[in-house]
């Protein structure tokens, strides 16, 4: 399973997210859930970098069951509010699988 953890902070912005394990939904290579998953939070990061120019601290693990995004403290109000909006947007396509493959993929909120 897929366990994808959000952390916010008591304001209820998010300040980071962990993903880990393996869905298992079918094999490497053709596991749809695995790939969207992964699709959804590189391509949230990439953007992240993108648009606003900010590089969160990222951690990989090597064999691709683990990912982990951390924004810096500090930043400018206006690309914080970006940030927020991106990830949001990460946020509602991780529960969008997780309706559909909730037996391969669970979101925590802290």
């Amino acid at each position: 399973m897929i366990d994808i953890t959000i952390n916010k902070a008591d304001s209820g912005l998010i300040e980071s997210f962990t993903i880990s394990g393996h869905a298992l939904f079918a094999k490497k290579g053709n596991d749809i859930v695995c790939a969207g998953v992964s699709a959804v939070s590189i391509g949230t990061i990439n953007a992240v970098i993108a648009l606003t120019g900010i590089t969160p601290i990222i951690k990989q693990g090597k064999d691709g069951g683990f990912l982990s995004c951390t924004l810096p403290k500090e930043m400018a109000e206006e690309s914080r509010q970006k940030i927020q909006l991106l990830l949001e947007g990460m946020v509602v396509s991780f529960e969008t699988i997780e309706k559909d493959y909730g037996k391969y993929v669970a979101i925590t909120y802290n």
